[in-house]
């Protein structure tokens, strides 16, 4: 054992049962090794019903690129709740802040706490920054961003990152919103078109407008197929892109982040057996393992708890489950799958 193990071990009893990293954090939470956190600086309005979050993180948080997003804990009335975010700072940010544009949803019990209720000095969790909706290292020549909504937050942080290097490429960026007054960003971003005249901004106000077709944007975009796209917004919107673009030959060229995974319908479901605990439920063909697990009494891991992916996962004992992301089936009997994102095909027996 080394000289700092020994010190280590010395403090730990020395504080014992806290551990050295508890009172580092009753010092300052940010200098917690355990997990990383972070405190909320300022609450920036944006719109009527969003607003961006400016986070300090603290120890161990590591670059996150521009359109990655970040899974953040929140307490609420002594409840610890986790949702996802996109990250709307580019990572060239000098001050080493973060930030998260919060649109409050109506009916909605984290994003309207963010938006509207929390105040400077909060404390956070952040799990790592993750995600593959980003640039590529070698720009393409030309790019079209396609966005509706609070979809325009991790392109903001492409936008805001490529403004941080002083040259612009060739950029369409086509966004909905209700009315000029509800798109985020909105002063910001006629500014940089302004800035960087290779930018060009098309603003679709759906409220007097109607929402945009695809029909409509090859107006709007005339080169659209020599185009690289990132596209991000509700699933209708992300769901005619991908068949837009797919018939034209070029799904390839389409990038689209979900900020809910596209869920299908499936078959009529079936009987789940969870064989450890003996409960059992009917589950239709679009309900997750997860939830009717949930519903049945029973006591199932979830990562979506916890901010850890994957750890949702079980042992399939019988029969077959449905991809409700991709709509495939697949099942062997000790297949570990994903309760949050199986559903029953068929009778199913679960080792919980």
């Amino acid at each position: 054992m080394n000289v700092r193990d020994r010190l280590l071990g010395a403090v730990a009893w020395l504080t014992t049962p806290l551990l050295p990293d508890d009172h580092l954090g009753l010092i300052n939470p940010l200098w917690s090794s355990r997990e990383v956190r972070g405190r909320v600086e300022a609450v920036l309005p944006e719109t009527v019903d969003a607003a961006s979050l400016v986070i300090r993180p603290g120890r161990g948080w590591a670059r996150h690129r521009a359109g990655q997003f970040v899974r953040v804990g929140v307490d609420i009335d002594g409840v610890r709740h986790r949702r996802s975010y996109s990250l709307s700072s580019p990572p060239e940010r000098a001050d080493g802040c973060v930030t998260i544009t919060v649109e409050a949803a109506p009916n909605g019990l984290v994003s309207p706490y963010l938006a509207h209720r929390t105040a400077p000095g909060t404390i956070v969790r952040l799990a790592p920054a993750q995600g593959e909706f980003v640039l590529p290292q070698l720009l393409p020549g030309r790019l079209l961003f396609l966005t509706a909504g609070s979809g325009i937050t991790p392109v903001a942080a492409m936008l805001r990152s490529l403004a941080a290097h002083g040259e612009m490429p060739d950029v369409v960026l086509v966004h909905s919103a209700p009315t000029p007054q509800d798109v985020i960003f909105g002063a910001e971003l006629r500014a940089l078109t302004a800035r960087f005249p290779r930018l060009r901004l098309y603003e679709r106000h759906t409220r007097s407008g109607g929402r945009l077709t695809m029909a409509q944007l090859r107006g709007i975009c005339r080169d659209w197929r020599q185009r690289h796209v990132w596209a991000c917004g509700p699933a209708c919107m992300l769901d005619g892109a991908e068949r837009h673009w797919r018939r034209a030959g070029i799904g390839d060229r389409l990038h689209v982040e979900r900020f809910r995974p596209a869920v299908t319908s499936g078959d009529s479901g079936g009987r789940v057996t969870f064989t450890v605990s003996g409960r059992q439920a009917d589950a239709g063909g679009a309900t997750p393992l997860l939830v009717a697990g949930e519903n049945a009494g029973v006591l199932m891991p979830s990562g979506c708890r916890t901010g850890i992916c994957y750890n949702c996962a079980a042992r399939l004992r019988v029969g077959r489950v449905r991809d409700l992301r991709a709509g495939h089936e697949h099942g062997d009997e000790g297949e570990l799958v994903q309760t949050c994102v199986s559903a029953a095909a068929g009778p199913v027996e679960i080792d919980l």
